[in-house]
């Protein structure tokens, strides 16, 4: 199921307050909406989440979303920046449990994009969230401050009062807050990291920060660090954008007698890259040289298209359904009135739910391979080494769906750290970008629901072999997952 991360931006900019909207964001001040722009939004907001998203009442009953809604239009009975109101459409989002259901960063448009998260506040520094304690992971802009150092308190404020604020506007589905976590880590893995836009809007950016810091050896110490750009944060980005790049940017390397195959990104909908064509290759030259053993790392990887299906395709002899869960939507044909909102890149999803089931009074199921009930066909020549998968909290969507295929189907292990995504089942695959017309914001809005056929825990996949990140591995530079898996294969 795609996870659409780094989706390409879909039309212009809407307005904010009629058509002084643009020259308002273009502004020094942040500009401030009206309450009967916000008051309008949210009530076209509410009626379409509550006709079409497949998962509104999958955490919540109608009781809570309704009075979640009215609390955003509380919030919104005065005048509030741009800034003001995106935390709080955030916060109402983020309490759907839909790790597919947020004002998407990408989706903005661009005059929104620059009055929100284009400014020069951003923490110099990388790091991963341990539970509540904020581990630094690299140092790219020499503050002098050593990976495994621990992060007590930003400007006076301690690390866990800020993450607690930064849990509520974390998308993630059901009640999986590794996934939060994990979102609100910056780790070089996104063009916008959650992390930065959050923390500016929520507490107010800086060009200056006053840390407490506690190093590896447990010393603690003050630091004054400079803030850097969007352009230099960018510059550090370990993941390649698929959109602009055209070449690969999946590696495959020998570690002993163990093939490795990386794949930080499965965004591929803009790349002219043959992706297919050089996976196969690769695995073509693994099954030639005899490779006993394949360790596939997708622990930075949310999701993007399921490039998953054509690995399992050379890995297994018999054909696959890819997702046995049934997939559900709210609607046959997108309702007339909403339609000028619904923004997407495929205009056939208006019309989804034609020729679907009636399923109960609320749903229509889908079915077949066309609606994205996958059959994956063996396809040769098989590869037959032993087969390990590194997972983490990132996997929460395609890469969700990887690796609970992989565990359902017994092609091989999962080592690492538990999954995003549910086992209660996401929401995805078909999308609309829905354009809130006076206050120019934008929020994802999945159409398929998928239901797994028993029921399941409100958590993500739990790996066959837990090989868990922690400070001291931090500060030693240990991958404690890929060791343990070269362990695990001698």
């Amino acid at each position: 199921m795609p996870g659409l991360t780094r989706r390409s931006m879909l039309g212009a900019g809407a307005a904010l307050t009629g058509g002084t909207a643009i020259r308002a964001l273009g502004a020094v001040a942040p500009p401030t909406l009206t309450v009967q722009a916000m008051q309008a939004d949210i009530r076209l907001l509410r009626q379409a989440y509550g006709r079409l998203h497949p998962g509104l009442l999958r955490y919540n009953t109608q009781a809570q979303v309704d009075a979640r809604f009215d609390q955003l239009a509380d919030a919104a009975r005065r005048p509030l920046t741009l800034g003001g109101f995106y935390v709080a459409l955030s916060r109402c989002l983020a309490t759907i449990r839909c790790g597919h259901s947020y004002a998407n960063f990408y989706n903005q448009s661009k005059a929104v994009r620059a009055a929100l998260f284009d400014a020069p506040t951003r923490l110099p520094l990388q790091f991963v969230w341990l539970g509540d304690r904020m581990i630094v992971t690299a140092d790219p802009f020499a503050t002098g401050i050593a990976p495994g150092s621990e992060i007590l308190a930003i400007d006076g404020r301690p690390a866990r009062t800020i993450l607690s604020a930064l849990m509520q506007v974390a998308r993630a589905d059901g009640h999986n807050d590794a996934k939060r976590r994990q979102l609100m880590s910056v780790l070089g893995e996104d063009g916008y990291e959650s992390f930065d836009v959050f923390y500016a809007l929520i507490f107010g950016g800086r060009t200056r920060y006053a840390l407490q810091i506690a190093a590896p050896d447990g010393r603690r110490r003050a630091a004054l660090v400079d803030a850097v750009t969007l352009e230099k944060r960018r510059s550090q980005q370990a993941i390649a954008d698929a959109g602009r790049d055209d070449g690969p940017i999946w590696t495959m390397a020998r570690r002993g007698r163990a093939g490795v195959l990386t794949m930080n990104g499965w965004g591929l909908y803009n790349s002219k890259w043959n992706w297919r064509g050089w996976l196969d290759a690769e695995v073509d030259r693994l099954v030639a040289d005899r490779v006993p053993a394949l360790i596939v790392d997708i622990r930075r990887n949310e999701g993007g298209e399921d490039c998953g299906d054509a690995l399992v395709a050379r890995l297994t002899d018999r054909p696959i359904v890819s997702d046995p869960a049934r997939r559900l939507v709210r609607y046959q044909t997108l309702p007339a009135d909403l339609r000028p909102y619904c923004d997407t890149w495929d205009r056939a999803f208006d019309t989804l739910g034609v020729g679907a089931a009636r399923y109960d009074d609320r749903f229509y199921e889908l079915a077949g391979e066309e609606r994205g009930a996958t059959v994956i066909a063996p396809k040769g020549p098989r590869y037959t080494g032993k087969i390990v998968v590194l997972t983490g909290p990132q996997n929460s969507s395609a890469t969700f769906a990887f690796a609970q295929m992989i565990q359902r189907e017994r092609l091989g292990t999962l080592v690492g750290e538990p999954t995003g995504g549910n086992r209660r089942g996401i929401n995805g695959g078909c999308f609309y970008f829905f354009r809130l017309p006076e206050t120019g914001l934008e929020a994802d809005l999945p159409l398929i629901g998928t239901f797994p056929r028993t029921a399941e825990p409100d958590a993500g996949i739990v790996p066959d072999i837990i090989a868990a990140r922690s400070p001291q591995a931090t500060a030693s530079g240990t991958d404690v997952a890929m060791d343990r898996a070269l362990a695990m294969l001698g």
